[in-house]
């Protein structure tokens, strides 16, 4: 008959496939931000960090700087031009009175009086205002100048995806464009820190690529291979790490158990390490824009916790974000957490 198709169907009806449903990650989905706002509840009471915000030129960036601060989060230390961030904040609507305002030229100048401040102990956090993240974080690793330590700096998307049980962390996804091994073994330990300092005592690491299995001609799967092997030396701590793992096998135990993997990691990640910079963030974006996720993220491996937030961040994800930061602070100082 025209217009059937070979499974008695009208051709535009779509047809399940049992099968291809049990590799998606288990159980019921949970209401959008629960896992987050839970996860955060403990920076709730905890001395604010005293923020330096560089360059909150825009209404998005110096509301999202004022809310942080009526949450109790950051004391914030704004910095940049006068005149400009009064006139954003007005935009806002809201008021820079009685806030700590340091008046400087442009944003290359709010970028290092920002890193200036955290370097004279003044400020304990760094919050990104509406300047490019290469600008900021150029004075942050400026070799002399800057705030780095013996670790690289990495990037952490915090992301609550509705369909799976937990929250995820994605690494990295907006700093290291093609880390080396040196360079992936601490953007892996940047990430089980930060997992511990939210009170997940073992996060369980996830080392992507597109196989399961060790290939030469794959380069990701050999880093997967050896930073597992790092961690059983001790050269990576705190976490329980597997790889390579392919995405399906790392989220769901159903996809796992059909590729006969046993691994106490596949199936119930906490951490996704990407092999490189774009196939992290395409994976973070993917998971917001077409799994409804909601996301977080803090910059790890520099003298303080830099938040990047950005314009397409709602409330919850700006605040969440700060609150990263705090836990991570303290938790690194050993104070409160």
């Amino acid at each position: 008959m025209a217009g059937k198709s070979k499974l008695g169907a009208d051709p535009l009806t779509v047809v399940a496939d049992p099968a291809r449903r049990l590799l998606r990650p288990e159980g019921q989905a949970h209401e959008r931000g629960s896992l987050l706002r839970e996860l955060l509840r403990p920076a709730v009471g905890l001395p604010p960090l005293v923020t330096a915000v560089v360059h909150p030129c825009d209404a998005v960036s110096i509301g999202g700087a004022l809310q942080a601060a009526a949450a109790g989060l950051i004391v914030p230390l704004l910095v940049g031009p006068r005149a400009r961030i009064e006139r954003a904040a007005a935009e806002a609507g809201q008021s820079v009175a009685g806030l700590a305002l340091i008046d400087v030229p442009h944003s290359h100048a709010a970028a290092a009086r920002g890193v200036q401040l955290v370097r004279s102990g003044e400020a304990g956090a760094i919050l990104k205002g509406s300047l490019h993240t290469d600008e900021l974080m150029s004075e942050v690793v400026h070799p002399t100048s800057g705030l780095r330590t013996e670790r690289r700096v990495s990037h952490v998307f915090v992301l609550d995806v509705p369909h799976y049980p937990k929250p995820l962390f994605v690494t990295d996804a907006a700093i290291n464009i093609a880390p080396d091994l040196d360079t992936k073994r601490d953007i892996v330990q940047n990430a089980i820190d930060l997992c511990r300092a939210l009170g997940i005592t073992r996060p369980k690491v996830a080392l992507l690529s597109a196989v399961e299995t060790v290939n030469p001609k794959i380069p990701s799967t050999l880093d997967a291979a050896a930073l597992c092997k790092m961690a059983d030396r001790g050269q990576i701590s705190g976490g329980l790490l597997d790889g390579p793992l392919a995405l399906d096998n790392a989220v769901s135990s159903a996809a796992a158990r059909t590729k006969d993997i046993d691994s106490p990691v596949a199936g119930d990640a906490d951490v996704l390490v990407a092999p490189d910079l774009e196939s992290g963030n395409m994976l973070a974006k993917q998971l917001v824009y077409l799994a409804d996720a909601l996301i977080a993220g803090v910059v790890l491996g520099a003298r303080v916790p830099i938040m990047l937030t950005s314009r397409a961040d709602d409330e919850l994800s700006r605040l969440a974000s700060c609150a990263l930061a705090l836990l991570y602070e303290r938790r690194r100082s050993g104070a409160g957490v």
